[in-house]
């Protein structure tokens, strides 16, 4: 991972603005490219990939599981994947996931079922310090084994089984969790069914629609059963990557808040599993416009118009968790400089993310004397409107979450209070083109190493 640590001082208000943007691709998508291309038969390609630093841990793992992947003079590369359960590696090499939960998931995943393949896995401080008894007990249904015994935390090993068997699963709200399974299936015997009551996030299912013969998705009551049909043949995949609509809700909250401004954000992502952050905030006096909207590798994506708003508090059920989960540190922002009270239900999964989101997020807002109450799995901020800045300094520790100096950095722009985020270089692991588009928007701050 990169050593070229830095933190940022940020002290100036923004101006108004009116800009025509693009965001860095689709971390998710991206991710899910080289993943699925592995396991294929034959040369997979992607297209407009984020080169952040998650993705290019991807490829690193990859690469030492066996995986030729190649990068054209276009920026397109191309996968040369030799069929389900062809990774290999010698015997205890040791994978890093970085900051990656996607990575480290999702992997885990097809190497859970992959035959004769043992691994060391770890992560960075931040990763390494995040539960993951969930995926493991999914995968020694499978039949993979996790040492040492009981622990739930990386760095563990890795022993796939020889002989995996499809299962029943009813999952949760965690696509990471769901894809994991899928990829586990893919290479067992037998068929998995997956029973899903609340939608989250379906890349790799979309991904995945290209080969109708391992992976079959019907709709039941409100949900949807995938039925992945094992040691099935994957035909290479072909993806252009959309925009990340995670990355651009932190300028779509900056626009919002900022008076007289409007922003277009071009070619992003608009998956209806994605936008619960957009349709949220429409809800409370947004005005946010998808248009030019098309589909392509079976995702929607379109341009985002946004306008400065004047927005009521925010009301947030739980079933808005699931389709904006990344988006939370920003809309509690924006819940603070709203006046009133905001209810965000439904978040307790935020305390094991990069960070514990609810409590760094309400430490950042007591330092500019917003109050903030977490009961009974819901937060309430009561929200000032204007913020006086007088005397009043923010500072961020390294906490190594993305999401909470994304946030923070807005939060700063917009009051203009003096800001310090150590180790901002964590955003590069979704954005790497963050601050350079903020500079383009009329931002100013100082890296300091």
């Amino acid at each position: 991972m990169t050593s070229n640590y830095f933190n940022l001082k940020i002290k100036n208000k923004i101006s108004p603005f009116k800009k025509n943007i693009e965001i860095d691709s689709d971390k998710s998508i991206s991710i899910r490219s080289f993943l699925i291309g592995s396991i294929c038969q034959g040369v997979s390609s992607a297209k407009n990939v984020l080169e952040s630093e998650d993705v290019l841990a991807t490829i690193k793992c990859l690469r030492m599981l066996g995986v030729k992947i190649d990068k054209k003079k276009d920026g397109e590369y191309l996968i040369f994947g030799n069929g389900l359960g062809s990774l290999s590696a010698r015997r205890n090499v040791t994978l890093n996931f970085g900051n990656s939960g996607t990575l480290t998931r999702l992997l885990i995943g097809i190497l859970s079922s992959t035959p004769n393949l043992q691994a060391r896995i770890r992560g960075d401080n931040s990763l390494n310090k995040r539960s993951m008894k969930k995926l493991i007990d999914l995968m020694v249904k499978f039949g993979a084994f996790f040492l040492p015994k009981k622990k739930v935390q990386l760095p563990l090993k890795i022993i796939s089984t020889e002989m995996p068997i499809g299962i029943k699963y009813k999952a949760g709200i965690s696509a990471q969790l769901k894809s994991a399974v899928i990829f586990a299936a893919l290479n067992s015997y037998g068929n998995t069914e997956i029973i899903e009551k609340e939608k989250s996030r379906d890349h790799t299912e979309n991904m995945l629609l290209e080969n109708k013969q391992a992976i079959k998705i019907k709709k039941i009551n409100k949900g949807k059963l995938i039925t992945v049909f094992g040691k099935k043949h994957l035909n290479p995949i072909h993806i252009k990557v959309p925009g990340d609509p995670s990355s651009a809700a932190f300028f779509v909250a900056l626009t919002l808040l900022n008076k007289h401004s409007s922003i277009k954000i071009k070619n992003v992502g608009l998956n209806p599993t994605r936008i619960g952050f957009y349709n949220l905030l429409k809800k409370h006096g947004a005005k946010i416009k998808f248009n030019n909207l098309k589909k392509i590798n079976n995702e929607y994506r379109g341009n985002i118009f946004v306008q400065s708003s004047k927005l009521k508090p925010i009301k947030s059920s739980k079933i808005y968790y699931v389709n904006s989960t990344d988006e939370y540190p920003i809309l509690f922002i924006i819940a603070a400089l709203t006046k009133g009270v905001s209810i965000f239900k439904g978040i307790e999964d935020l305390a094991n993310k990069e960070s514990n989101r609810i409590k760094e997020m309400q430490k950042i807002l007591k330092q500019i004397g917003i109050k903030s109450l977490f009961l009974k799995n819901q937060l309430k901020i009561f929200g000032k409107g204007t913020i006086n800045i007088n005397d009043k300094n923010i500072n961020v520790p390294a906490l190594g979450d993305h999401r909470i100096c994304m946030s923070a950095f807005v939060l700063a722009i917009l009051t203009g209070i003096t800001t310090n985020i150590k180790k901002f270089d964590t955003v590069f692991t979704s954005s790497p083109s963050f601050l350079k588009i903020m500079k383009t928007i009329g931002v100013k701050y100082e890296i300091q190493k």
